[in-house]
């Protein structure tokens, strides 16, 4: 949920905290191009297979693909790389989605994933994801 006002956050916490379900706030952070985009990697064994930068559809704050966003493949430096292993690596995942936003100041690390969704993700790069985790499950064997 997107929220712009204090008093929209005590209503939706208070209901929340009735249901007895946990709160899990993250700061909406503005596009700087007016463009809402993120960057997905997927890795998988200390490995990244490939990576998508997702685009939002119109009228839509969140990019993920099940919601309308559009995945196009992309290309990661060697510091990308570097901090998206890094961040797989701390939290200790062997299969991982990570996501980050691009700003002027480097990338912003939103989440990373332990169950990340790859439909978009397949159909933008032609990787067959869970191919790669058969292969790395079968490989840990």
């Amino acid at each position: 949920m997107l929220i712009h006002q204090k008093d929209q956050l005590e209503a939706i916490a208070a209901t929340l905290w009735a249901l007895k379900q946990p709160i899990l706030l993250q700061e909406f952070i503005k596009p700087e191009n007016g463009k809402i985009s993120d960057i997905r990697i997927f890795v998988i064994g200390g490995k990244i297979i490939g990576a998508v930068r997702r685009s939002a559809a119109p009228g839509e704050f969140r990019s993920n693909v099940h919601r309308g966003g559009t995945p196009g493949i992309i290309d990661l430096s060697k510091r990308e790389q570097n901090l998206a292993l890094k961040a797989v690596s701390a939290v200790g995942l062997d299969i991982a989605g990570v996501d980050w936003l691009e700003t002027s100041k480097g990338p912003v690390l939103l989440e990373i994933n332990a169950t990340p969704g790859f439909q978009g993700f397949e159909s933008a790069t032609g990787i067959d994801v869970a191919k790669a985790i058969i292969s790395f499950a079968q490989d840990m064997m």
